[in-house]
């Protein structure tokens, strides 16, 4: 166990709370903190040019319960309002949201958890809007708004309905300036290497710094994400291949905090072995580049046929609406030959891909074996895939904005669940794409106060933790926007917490 930080360094008492972590569910947690009467410093790893952790790269989806658009007009932008007679959206009610949770996880996340976030969703979300978070409905980010039709309605997915105004940049601007609003002081390179221990309760966190240590002496929140930016840890807990893949976002998630929590006593949970994974363009940036934030992702293939190096197809890319798929099969792709596979679409489909192909270069043929030789794959293979993929399909009435159960089963190949239109229309078009890390899901065990757990399964006292550091939330996939939202959610709970904790203990220490 920790704890002997130099001896010789700087020690700072003036604060209530500390909260290791600058995204979006540290930001949560200093505020819902400051609400409560604490004094709370936020220490971030990063310099202030790149503040704001994976969240500043998001695509800014908070998946929440709701009643239906009525129920989100309240909360977003005129600019976003001025769509309403144009979309549809659904009432996303908390027994579908905890549905589709279970079955992204395959039921192993943690009940209690999962009851947290989904039941205050909404009322975070609100909370938000009221520190200043402006919100708008997710049209162009699942579609080119000049794509829908004077007399059509474009009808969004319930759960990835709501996101915050201008994606993960829009959030991180306004949290800080709420933050900043509150006077909460922030101290930017200033990395977290150890808890400050006694027994098993902590009493603050050591700081380091290129001019020596500093400890401040606080209750502690802990909310600097997974280990998805450390090669080594990727390797180790993730296997073979992981440390070469992409990462989509920041590159200060070393996974240093969570480790050091760990050696401090806290019970690590969850699928560490692992991750949200997406389909990333093949060209991208090997560490996230807050010029594109997430603009290199490659969310339109349920359109598409996904096949490897050896014109092969490995997943049904039409198992469900993407918001639901996306996150692993990133894994999948990169589990394939060189962690590299192609989306092969046609002219009845390239039309519907999302706006941020545009960051990407297509390959265009108007026959596929001259594709083939411009991708760099074999011709027959790629001829045989189609043919046999082809004969599989069948007429009906294709719905690109619903589960049409349009589907085909090839033999040989996966099912095609949903979307099965056949690949004959040319030109045909491709875009390679890669493996995208984006966060891990093992952490730390908290209970649904985000208190944290040590070994011995008892609370840690002075402890709090929210975020991608935590551990039981999500198992073998991830639907679209619950990350966010849990750090959002369990960061209130993180902060407020702390901040009770802090004060209670000030009050029961006598005056000299």
């Amino acid at each position: 166990m920790v704890t002997s930080p130099n001896a010789q360094a700087i020690i700072h008492d003036e604060y209530d709370v500390v909260v290791a972590g600058a995204g979006n569910a540290g930001l949560v947690a200093a505020l819902a903190a400051h609400d409560a009467g604490a004094r709370v410093l936020v220490l971030e790893a990063a310099p202030e040019a790149e503040r704001g952790g994976n969240s500043r790269f998001s695509g800014g989806i908070f998946r929440c319960a709701h009643d239906g658009l009525e129920s989100l007009l309240g909360l977003i932008t005129e600019e976003s309002a001025a769509w309403a007679d144009r979309v549809t959206v659904e009432p996303y009610p908390v027994e579908q949201y905890n549905a589709e949770y279970n079955k992204s996880s395959n039921s192993r996340n943690d009940p209690l958890l999962t009851k947290r976030v989904i039941d205050e969703s909404f009322e975070t979300v609100e909370w938000m809007a009221d520190h200043g978070v402006k919100w708008e409905l997710t049209v162009g980010k699942l579609i080119d708004p000049d794509k829908i039709g004077k007399n059509e309605q474009y009808a969004l997915p319930p759960g990835g309905a709501l996101r915050a105004a201008h994606e993960g940049v829009g959030l991180i601007e306004d949290l800080f300036a709420a933050v900043e609003k509150a006077g909460i002081d922030i101290w930017y390179s200033s990395p977290v290497s150890e808890l400050v221990m006694d027994g098993n309760r902590c009493t603050g966190v050591v700081v380091q710094t290129t001019e020596g240590d500093l400890i401040v002496e606080a209750v502690t929140v802990l909310a600097a994400g997974g280990f998805e930016a450390n090669p080594e840890m990727r390797q180790r807990w993730l296997g073979p291949g992981w440390d070469l893949v992409k990462v989509r976002g920041t590159r200060f998630n070393q996974g240093t905090v969570l480790n050091a929590a760990m050696t401090a006593g806290a019970q690590p949970e969850g699928h560490w072995g692992g991750c949200h994974a997406v389909p990333l363009d093949a060209d991208a940036p090997v560490v996230g580049d807050l010029r594109l934030t997430d603009k290199m992702s490659r969310y339109s293939y349920p359109y598409a046929l996904l096949l490897n190096s050896d014109c092969e197809r490995f997943v049904d890319e039409g198992e469900n609406e993407v918001w639901l798929t996306y996150a692993k099969t990133g894994a999948a792709i990169r589990g394939q030959q060189g962690a590299w596979a192609f989306q092969l679409f046609d002219a009845k489909s390239s039309h519907l891909l999302e706006p941020r192909y545009s960051t990407g270069t297509p390959i265009v043929a108007d026959d596929l074996a001259t594709l083939a030789e411009k991708v760099g794959v074999n011709a027959e293979a790629l001829a045989a895939t189609v043919e046999a993929y082809n004969s599989a399909c069948h007429d009906g009435d294709f719905d690109p904005f619903t589960k049409d159960g349009l589907s085909a089963a090839p033999a040989g190949q996966p099912v095609k669940s949903n979307w099965a239109q056949r690949i004959d229309s040319p030109p045909f078009v491709v875009y390679p794409v890669t493996c995208g890390i984006t966060f891990t899901y093992g952490g730390l065990k908290v209970d649904d106060t985000a208190r944290v757990i040590d070994t011995a399964n008892r609370v840690m006292g002075g402890l709090h933790a929210t975020g991608e550091l935590t551990g039981g939330f999500f198992y073998h996939n991830y639907p679209a926007g619950a990350g966010l939202m849990r750090g959002a959610v369990f960061g209130r709970l993180a902060g407020a917490g702390a901040a009770a904790e802090a004060l209670a203990t000030a009050a029961t220490v006598p005056v000299s």
